[in-house]
């Protein structure tokens, strides 16, 4: 099943983009197979991002030995090309096709649907038509809830990230990037693209995602264009997933000192500053950052605190800052574990 065999109008179209996890996409197939039954209007879309290993074969067997080909369909794409470009590349033929989704779904493999999670972000985008973009309420995988939302990064935001002094976060608490959200539906900058419904009339406005970032801050970016253009994202705690994070990059885990971090999450920092706020503002925000950075390095080292930073996190930030590469593109080849759970 592709975009151009639809033979009748679709509702949504669920779209995980895989790179070595068929695991995680089977089971987070299986968790959408009752929402999907219940929903009929609905397909679900796998990108495999090429892997280089048995995923297409894994993720095919199960579809075909669960007889799930009649709402789910695999999409090898030719080259990884990150995140972005790989939800794109089943975005972009469904809306060209006869009959486009009204919504997209972005789903990351390393979650598992709660019943009536679908249903309830597709209720609440038809009740709400002026909201483009709506996003669901997480769970850790031992139950307990994670309900944050995010505000754009700024200098403000830099600032607090950089410093990490108690009474500035409070000053700035509405600068602070993480947000944690109250059980109503409201509304926020951004939600992480594990589980993001998207209007049809949203890709009209701005296009599709921006594929210069390989991985990290493309929903960010994508949300800030969306909301330029009249298009709101809304937080839906009725919406409810199950999201493993950092399943492979180690940068988002919540339970241990993260990895070394990736090039390409710098690049894509830089690209976002940069394209949303030119080059002076990027300027200011990177040496906002590494001024309050090192400060923090020199209280851990007097009041002797435990050192939670990723292992040279201030080093890999200068030599990535814009002082010293003015490219902004986040093509950037990943290293052989990278993953494309992204939150």
């Amino acid at each position: 099943m592709t975009a151009s065999v639809w033979t009748s109008p679709l509702q949504l179209l669920v779209v995980i983009v895989n790179y070595r996890r068929p695991d995680l996409v089977v089971d987070c197939l299986r968790s959408l197979y009752p929402e999907v039954k219940a929903l009929p209007s609905v397909r679900v879309a796998v990108v495999d991002n090429p892997s280089g290993d048995d995923s297409v074969a894994q993720i095919s067997a199960a579809i075909a030995e669960n007889h799930w080909h009649d709402w789910a369909y695999l999409l090898p794409a030719p080259y990884n090309g990150g995140y972005a470009y790989g939800n794109n590349f089943a975005i972009r033929p469904a809306l060209q096709s006869a009959y486009p989704p009204s919504y997209v779904l972005l789903l990351n493999p390393d979650t598992q649907v709660r019943p009536g999670a679908l249903h309830a972000l597709l209720d609440f985008m038809e009740h709400h038509p002026h909201v483009g973009i709506a996003g669901s309420s997480f769970e850790n995988a031992d139950g307990s809830l994670w309900p944050i939302g995010f505000k754009f990064p700024s200098l403000w935001s830099e600032l607090d990230d950089g410093l990490r002094l108690g009474f500035v976060t409070k000053l700035l608490k509405k600068h602070v990037v993480p947000q944690t959200l109250t059980p109503v539906a409201q509304p926020i900058d951004w939600l992480p693209g594990a589980s993001l419904m998207i209007r049809k009339e949203v890709f009209d406005a701005i296009g599709l995602m921006d594929e210069d970032y390989f991985l990290y801050y493309e929903e960010t970016d994508f949300c800030l264009q969306a909301k330029r253009a009249g298009w709101p994202c809304w937080y839906v705690p009725e919406s409810r997933v199950m999201h493993i994070a950092g399943q492979s990059t180690g940068v988002t885990v919540r339970d241990q000192r993260p990895k070394r971090l990736p090039p390409y999450l710098f690049v894509s920092r830089r690209r976002f500053f940069v394209k949303n706020y030119g080059w002076l503002y990027a300027a200011l925000a990177d040496i906002i950052w590494l001024l309050g950075r090192s400060l923090w390095r020199l209280r851990q080292l007097i009041q002797c605190k435990p050192n939670n930073d990723p292992p040279y996190v201030l080093i890999d930030f200068f030599t990535n800052s814009v002082f010293f590469k003015r490219t902004i593109s986040g093509r950037v080849t990943p290293p052989s574990s990278a993953s494309l759970s992204n939150i």
